[in-house]
């Protein structure tokens, strides 16, 4: 029998889930000269690319432009996309056993954390996740409705999805007309009645997840005005010690945007956006089950044994009118059939991408790779390194017969195999026809695209 990984028999290789990570897979696995392998790619929907196509912000075009770094690993022949295919109800594990010598989930982390605080299921109380793929056109958010007539929103969070939301929530139709944004959305963004919107953070401004380049892109908003307390802009004594001893470009550059907005004058702006820093959620206060303010308490930082920075509750609490809020305070993963899942971290159990069960031993044939694997952490490209420690570890395994078997299915048979489960599966050829229409329709009206924003929209234009 050849050896796997040869031209007479390559490794096939199945890839669940076509964000970036499942597309760092198949990049880091092409790289690999002399190894001849199959990438076969899964996606429920038809569209591939993940958060790309749903996650970043539609006026964050440039974000979006690794795609074509994307478009360049498909064409190989030897990677197939398999779209409109779900993971645990078309296929299931002991199916891509039998099809495969090796498969890696790459699912992301579709869903936000909760707050755990009173009153978190209260009408006008939502996670960051929902009201951003809602915007952004996905298939499985289209349905939902924001009351946009409410004049105060608070965003809970200070990552850059929090302010991803905060910039779509502040920006003027002049602003948002030329994105990709969903047309649904942009409709109820016209009719806004939003005028104050407040971002929260439990803690400092020295602690900010967001990015530089974030945060500067607030100050240039067209019609909304930002602001910061000058008492919550002031680093605390533990923060500055901290900084003195960790210097870091990035939290000095965020600093210094804080400390501009906290001296900015008002110039009569329709919108004013304030940030607030050392405030925490503690309840949301309803009327006739609709969220009408949120309660926070005044934290303060202090050192902790292990030299970090942490916030701590003073007991000095108000109350925020609001009538809408997102939280943003993190992501998790969701469990999949066949796979061991660690509940706490809402990532699969892995050692360096290699899945494990509960007791540390090892799954041969089966990875990792993404938010699923390491939790939610990092920009677009550091799933880039992740992939490539996992496709690392699959190559060693090979190299050791560390298979699920060396005789599967041909690839035909495998073909076969799928439409049998998903008759309307979606190859990619057919997505570049989607994506070639969202274009068309989108250049008419001098915009990158415009969406389908339903699977049955998606597959409609395939039909003759």
């Amino acid at each position: 029998m050849p050896e796997i990984g040869t031209e007479t028999s390559p490794i096939r290789v199945a890839i669940i889930g076509s964000g970036p990570a499942g597309f760092y897979t198949v990049s880091n696995f092409f790289k690999q000269k002399e190894l001849s392998v199959e990438l076969d790619m899964y996606d429920r929907l038809p569209s591939p690319f993940g958060l790309v196509r749903a996650g970043v912000a539609p006026d964050h075009q440039k974000d979006k432009s690794v795609i074509r770094a994307y478009d360049k690993s498909a064409a190989n022949p030897n990677y197939r996309f398999f779209g409109n295919v779900e993971y645990g109800t078309h296929v299931m594990l002991e199916d891509l056993k039998e099809h495969y010598h090796q498969v890696i989930f790459t699912t992301g982390a579709p869903v936000d954390r909760n707050l755990e605080i009173p009153g978190e299921d209260l009408t006008g109380s939502y996670s960051a996740t929902e009201f951003v793929a809602w915007y952004n056109g996905h298939p499985d958010f289209a349905h939902l409705s924001f009351d946009l007539s409410q004049e105060s929103v608070a965003i809970v969070g200070m990552g850059n999805v929090a302010m991803d939301v905060a910039r779509i929530l502040s920006k003027t139709p002049k602003e948002l007309e030329s994105t990709d944004i969903a047309d649904y959305a942009f409709k109820n963004l016209l009719e806004s009645k939003v005028k104050n919107i407040y971002l929260l953070g439990r803690r400092g401004p020295a602690q900010a997840a967001f990015t530089p380049p974030e945060i500067k892109e607030l100050g240039e908003l067209y019609d909304t005005e930002v602001t910061v307390r000058r008492d919550e802009a002031n680093l605390d004594p533990a923060s500055i010690e901290y900084i003195n001893n960790n210097p870091d470009k990035n939290v000095e550059k965020n600093i210094g945007y804080i400390a501009k907005y906290a001296g900015r004058e008002r110039k009569g702006k329709k919108k004013l956006l304030t940030i607030r820093f050392l405030v925490s959620p503690v309840g949301m206060i309803g009327k006739a089950n609709k969220l009408v303010a949120v309660k926070l308490v005044k934290n303060e930082a202090f050192k902790s044994n292990d030299g970090s920075v942490r916030p701590r509750s003073t007991g000095e609490f108000e109350e925020l009118p609001v009538g809408l809020l997102f939280r943003s305070v993190g992501y998790r993963g969701l469990p999949l059939p066949g796979v061991p899942f660690h509940e706490d971290w809402g990532t699969i159990e892995n050692r360096q991408g290699r899945v494990c069960n509960g007791d540390g031993e090892i799954l041969q044939g089966l990875y990792t790779a993404g938010w699923i694997k390491r939790g939610a952490t990092g920009v677009i490209g550091t799933n880039k390194t992740c992939a490539q420690e996992t496709v690392e570890c699959m190559v060693e395994d090979l190299h050791a017969g560390k298979l699920f078997s060396r005789e599967i299915s041909t690839r035909d048979e495998l073909s076969g195999f799928i439409r049998a489960r998903q008759p309307r599966v979606i190859t990619y050829e057919d997505w570049k026809k989607i994506d070639a229409a969202e274009i068309t329709k989108g250049a008419a009206e001098n915009r990158p695209r415009v969406k389908f924003t339903s699977v049955e929209e998606m597959l409609s234009i395939l039909d003759p």
